[in-house]
């Protein structure tokens, strides 16, 4: 069962991302503060989690957190300052929209830069340890994929209403095929070799 939370003397924020292994669209991040009596059914790592499932708790995570916000780094700044840094700019930019500062951040990995001089700890699979960090998993995930089903709609082609701008097989053949949208991230090294040696080792 998970723990609410890394301590329980500070308001923490837990600080989790979604999107970075994927070839398009932007990393997202979010960053949830819960009420100390939280509790939640099902509420686990995002990616253990159904569609469905992650859709059922969005709504009761945002109406019961204390605070909670999500935020966007595009594909253009991943190519800029790459994929780490991004995504730990979107968990900075995420705790920047706080209603509530927090007194503690809680993140999932192993990897962060400071945020102002709130103290933190990296919690490694911190998704499926403490709720705060869980929360943060399927807000980031569902704001992402809402995002990646509109872009889809703009280009149907790359099946990111199924992909989500993951690399399957799908969706290389079309990087392969059609050549890269204004959403792919350049930095990815997507180029019609590589996609080649991909699709065929």
């Amino acid at each position: 069962m998970l723990q609410l939370s890394w301590q329980d003397t500070l308001l923490e924020a837990g600080c989790d991302e979604a999107g970075r292994g994927c070839l398009a669209g932007p990393v997202v991040a979010a960053a949830v503060i819960l009420p100390a009596e939280f509790k939640l059914d099902g509420l686990n790592d995002s990616k253990k989690m159904t569609e469905k499932q992650r859709e059922r708790l969005r709504p009761i995570i945002e109406e019961q957190a204390l605070a909670w916000a999500v935020a966007f780094v595009d594909a253009k700044e991943i190519d800029e300052i790459n994929i780490l840094n991004a995504s730990i700019l979107a968990m900075h930019r995420a705790l920047e929209q706080l209603h509530t500062p927090p007194q503690f951040i809680a993140v999932d990995g192993n990897r962060f830069k400071k945020y102002q001089d709130v103290p933190h700890i990296c919690v490694v699979k911190g998704d499926a340890k403490l709720m705060n960090i869980a929360a943060a998993s399927v807000l980031a995930k569902t704001h992402r994929d809402e995002w990646m089903l509109k872009a889809a709609d703009e280009y149907p082609q790359y099946d990111w209403q199924k992909n989500k701008g993951y690399p399957t097989l799908a969706h290389r053949k079309a990087v392969l095929s059609q050549g890269l949208s204004k959403y792919h991230r350049r930095s990815f090294h997507i180029n019609e070799l590589q996609t080649k040696l991909a699709l065929y080792p």
